[in-house]
């Protein structure tokens, strides 16, 4: 999963924002790990692929799925960084982006019609519930009905998945909780002095966090694993290096 947080810090004698830049993932072992920070200006597709970069230079190879909100320059760079990867939209941001094109009375109904649409059973009963969401909602609310159907194959992307793991894949709320642990230590702080003292500290909640994963149980068992890998068609290069499941 990669996200980004926006923090302070001064220069120039300025206060300005920038863009904490955060990957997470799953190893070939099962086990969540931190794959990298970078501190960016702007959270631009610019900032996005020079972060993406450095990871594959580092060794990030074999990614078969990158979960994250629909942010264009992270998507982009997404595609051109890590070849073979599926992208899932985040359910939880999406909701979020059809709450904003859907009539505010009409929430309460478009939500749960949605969420339907994550409580089935197989893939084809997903595509099938999606399908009857669409024509739910295609009279009463023709521009959220298009705005799914837009959304569809990006939203749906975790059904290539086997379903014991959809829940950990189809949204970015596993990193949200650590997001909020980083958010609590740099409220304390408030304005950084410069970009170091920053990533002294988001760097060190991170280093936290990543051995506290591996001390505890595998994310993902070693089969459901194993069945992931078997279900996409790999690359030569990634045939060659243990492949990554990002969550």
């Amino acid at each position: 999963a990669a996200d980004a947080m926006v923090l302070k810090v001064r220069e120039g004698g300025r206060v300005v924002n920038v863009h904490a830049l955060i990957a997470v993932g799953v190893n070939a072992e099962g086990y969540r790990e931190i794959l990298g920070i970078d501190v960016t200006t702007a959270e631009d597709g610019a900032g996005w692929l020079t972060f993406l970069r450095s990871l594959t230079a580092r060794g990030l190879a074999g990614v078969k799925l990158v979960t994250s909100d629909a942010h264009a320059g992270l998507v982009a760079a997404i595609g051109a960084t890590l070849p073979g990867a599926s992208w899932q939209r985040c359910r939880t941001h999406y909701t979020t982006n059809l709450m904003a094109v859907t009539p505010k009375t009409s929430w309460p109904w478009v939500r749960t019609v949605l969420h339907s649409v994550f409580d089935q059973p197989d893939a084809d009963s997903v595509a099938a519930q999606y399908d009857r969401v669409i024509d739910a909602l295609a009279d009463k609310l023709p521009k959220v009905a298009e705005h799914l159907e837009d959304a569809r194959a990006d939203l749906l992307a975790f059904t290539a998945f086997p379903k014991q793991i959809w829940r950990q894949i189809w949204s970015n709320n596993p990193q949200e909780r650590l997001n909020k642990e980083i958010r609590r230590r740099t409220d304390v702080v408030g304005i950084f002095p410069d970009r170091g003292a920053l990533i002294r500290l988001v760097g060190a909640v991170l280093a936290e966090q990543h051995d506290e994963w591996a001390e505890s149980r595998r994310y993902l068992g070693l089969e459901v694993l194993s069945k992931s890998r078997a279900d996409q068609t790999p690359s030569a290069e990634q045939e060659d290096t243990p492949a990554a499941l990002t969550a």
